[in-house]
């Protein structure tokens, strides 16, 4: 039990850590891609997602090490015999989907829930992270728009685009 749950705590750091330098590369180098501001969205959407990627694959590492090499817990159910047995249980974990192809029995148990809790924070990070990029580079569509146009458009709030997400309210 305690080398489980020595291993969840360094799961979670090393996680915590993968979607950090994830997600801060990303927005150190946002500002200095030569695309619209569609495709920096996109890229960051593309980010989060390969350091959702990384953390899921370092939690099937350890499913594989601790459940199938170690014999620290098992699964019931569907058997768990490959990498990629570990790999559906550490998305199906991660997610908190839980389709329940697998239970976990005996440590596993405290490692998916683990990892289910930690999915849930760093998903909830990264969705913050791209509601901040999508709030910056949202309002720059219309200023891409207007200038193609030939006629720089402010609204009278002064914030550029804000009609289009939030148009006027017609008479009642």
């Amino acid at each position: 039990m305690l080398v489980v749950l020595a291993a969840s705590v360094v799961l979670v750091a090393v996680t915590i850590l993968v979607l950090y330098e994830t997600l801060r590369l990303t927005s150190e180098h946002l500002a200095e891609l030569p695309v619209p501001p569609r495709w920096r969205i996109v890229a960051v959407v593309l980010a989060a997602f390969v350091g959702h990627t990384v953390a899921v694959w370092i939690y099937a590492a350890a499913y594989w090490l601790l459940v199938l090499r170690l014999g620290l817990g098992a699964f019931s159910g569907v058997p768990i015999e490959s990498f990629e047995d570990c790999l559906f249980v550490s998305v199906v974990a991660y997610s908190s989907l839980g389709y329940g192809d697998h239970a976990p029995v005996g440590h596993a148990r405290l490692l998916t829930g683990v990892e289910a809790l930690n999915g849930l924070l760093l998903i909830g990070w990264s969705a913050s992270f791209t509601y901040l990029a999508m709030e910056r580079y949202w309002p720059m569509h219309g200023k891409a728009r207007a200038r193609r146009a030939g006629k720089a458009h402010r609204p009278a709030d002064g914030e550029p685009g804000r009609e289009r997400l939030f148009p006027p309210a017609t008479g009642t």
